[in-house]
């Protein structure tokens, strides 16, 4: 049979194929140039980076409330996109109130995580083969690693990649705990936690039973090793295989021989104690998989456990230590100038509360005594500049401005000329009758992130306010979650102010056309009803937003047991006769000066040409 003949071209283009030292050209997987295009016009990117890993984080907890606050804000914290995370909480056989907070918490934060898994159970509140609320009973094992079984199973239903176990009453103080583990590249690894003594959350030795010499299996009780103590005390740093992790310690759900273990039951064969960290132990150990603690940074805390004949409140006490050793281990909280907390001299109760409260929240204010409208006299006034708004009347009971009320106003003007003078970019303006909602802090860090992504151009944000015109819709913000414009509200009890903000209140100049500062405020971003005091404000313009749901809220209403008042002056009635002999003063005795009439008469005495003068001010 005669050979076929070769196509036209293709004596042609074997010598070029065939040439000595060419390069193969890209895109044909011949080389390294493989991956880019194979004519040079043509568009080539590189490959995108890889999403960061889905975790599970189980939290379980029993009477746990004292502790939440430190051990949520830790796992808020921690960086790693929410979006990746879930959430799986049990909370049961609680007597103090570890329910209410984490559901509060968690109604919160679930729209920020991918999936939250809530499981309480408000009764009974006590097992009943148990001592006391700090005893390790039979049934309170077999209930926790029956609770711990079900989170795990849980994670692997979601296809989580690891999974996260956080004791209720372990701080995470370290951002970066999640990367730092996973970094590890291990199937069972615990971040080591420091506590006040030598106890931490991993063992180096165990025993089979306690009457026994050391062996290697995890089916016994804790023995010290000469390891323990350097790896504990950072002197030896690294990731180092050993018998045993608790409390915290990170899955990777990944791995094969993770489908293996299991919490409860107990693995084919195991004739330890019934408890569920040696259960677990040995799970691995059936597995074949190695146990691993991290010390490479610090990463948190722990407390160190009590005897079981404990009280609730000896743990409470006992989980304070762990505070303070934060404080100790960790560099102090600096400082904030920029929190500035308003209290008269004459109210220390109220400055004691305010300023434990913000410890315990670990801010450190700037205290600005307020002034005193009670010692404010009418030379006082007539020297530093003040002078009520002509017509002035409080909108509920139709008088003028009262002491109490330019006392307040001067304070929060200081407050604004320091802030002004010493460029601070943001400052959170405090009142000393507030209380604080739930999560705080981390509420308020929260906001001012979103306000930063969104890059939302903002003066004022009320952190506690009261709506007036609660028919009137207000409207969201686009791109920041629970942020509002406001409309018309009452209270000053704490705020944030920008830089500009508080320029912008200054440059109003009210002190000579002031009205109470909680009418001011809504006043310079144009919300206030009326357009007669509105009138002598040319710039209103602050830009202005408020917290939703809101993070403050005053500690008693009016009329509540317990409610004192320093704005709101108390009418002093003049006698009959001094009433009959003074038929030219006004109708009603102004209160600004408690029956001084220097404001008020100077006010009325204004020609008209002063008051169109402040106007274009």
């Amino acid at each position: 049979m005669a050979a076929r003949p070769w196509p036209p071209l293709l004596p042609l283009l074997l010598p070029l194929l065939a040439a000595p030292g060419r390069a193969p050209r890209p895109g044909l997987g011949l080389g390294p140039g493989a991956a880019a295009a194979y004519f040079p016009e043509e568009r080539w990117n590189p490959e995108s980076p890889l999403r960061p890993p889905r975790v599970a984080v189980a939290l379980l907890a029993r009477n746990a409330a004292h502790a939440l606050p430190l051990v949520l804000g830790g796992l808020e914290r921690l960086r790693h996109p929410t979006d990746r995370m879930a959430l799986w909480v049990a909370a049961d056989h609680s007597v103090d109130n570890t329910s209410a907070v984490l559901a509060a918490w968690l109604g919160r934060v679930r729209g920020r995580y991918h999936r939250v898994l809530w499981r309480h159970q408000e009764q009974p509140t006590s097992f009943p083969d148990e001592e006391g609320p700090k005893h390790w009973s039979p049934s309170r094992y077999e209930h926790l690693m029956r609770l711990r079984q079900e989170a795990l199973e849980a994670a692997r239903a979601m296809w989580a990649d690891y999974l996260l176990f956080l004791d209720a009453d372990n701080v995470l103080v370290n951002p970066d705990t999640l990367a730092v583990l996973v970094a590890e590249n291990r199937t069972v690894v615990a971040p080591m936690l420091d506590s006040r003594a030598a106890y931490s959350n991993f063992w180096c030795g165990a025993t089979a039973q306690r009457s026994l010499p050391a062996v290697t299996l995890c089916q016994g009780y804790y023995r010290r090793t000469a390891d323990y103590l350097p790896i504990r005390r950072r002197e030896r740093r690294g990731c180092f295989a050993v018998p045993m992790v608790h409390s915290t310690f990170l899955l990777d759900l990944r791995r094969e021989r993770s489908r293996l273990l299991a919490f409860h039951p107990p693995p084919p064969g195991y004739t330890g104690p019934f408890d569920d960290i040696l259960v677990f132990a040995a799970a691995c150990r059936h597995a074949g998989v190695q146990m691993f603690v991290s010390n490479r940074e610090q990463f948190g805390f722990l407390p160190v456990p009590l005897r079981s004949q404990s009280s609730l409140r000896d743990e409470a006490e006992n989980f304070l230590h762990v505070q303070l050793e934060i404080m100790v281990k960790l560099p102090p909280a600096e400082p904030s100038p920029h929190v500035f907390l308003i209290n008269l001299r004459r109210r220390p109760d109220r400055r004691a509360r305010m300023l434990r409260t913000l410890q315990e929240l670990g801010v450190s204010p700037k205290l600005v005594e307020a002034v005193d409208g009670r010692a404010l006299n009418s030379s006082q006034a007539e020297a530093l500049g003040v002078r009520m708004l002509p017509g002035y009347r409080d909108p509920f009971h139709g008088r003028p401005l009262t002491r109490g009320e330019v006392g307040c106003f001067l304070s929060h003007f200081r407050v604004w000329q320091e802030i002004s003078a010493r460029g601070l970019r943001r400052s959170l303006v405090l009142e000393d009758d507030l209380r604080f909602e739930v999560f705080f802090r981390s509420r308020l860090e929260e906001l001012m992130e979103q306000l930063e992504q969104a890059a939302i151009d903002w003066d004022l944000v009320y952190l506690g306010r009261k709506r007036l015109e609660p028919e009137r819709a207000e409207r969201g913000v686009p791109g920041v979650r629970q942020l509002l414009r406001p409309g018309y509200s009452y209270w000053s009890l704490g705020y944030a102010l920008s830089l500009r903000g508080a320029r912008k209140l200054l440059a109003a100049e009210p002190l000579g056309k002031m009205i109470p500062v909680d009418e001011f405020l809504p006043l310079m971003f144009d919300r206030h009803p009326s357009p007669e005091y509105s009138r002598h404000f040319s710039r209103r313009d602050l830009r202005a937003f408020s917290a939703e749901p809101l993070l403050l809220f005053p500690t008693h209403y009016t009329g509540e047991p317990g409610y004192v008042s320093d704005t709101e002056t108390r009418r002093r009635e003049f006698p009959p006769e001094s009433r009959n002999s003074q038929p030219q003063s006004p109708p009603e005795p102004p209160e600004i000066w408690d029956g001084e009439e220097f404001l008020w008469e100077s006010q009325n005495s204004q020609p008209q040409q002063e008051s169109d003068a402040h106007e274009e001010l």
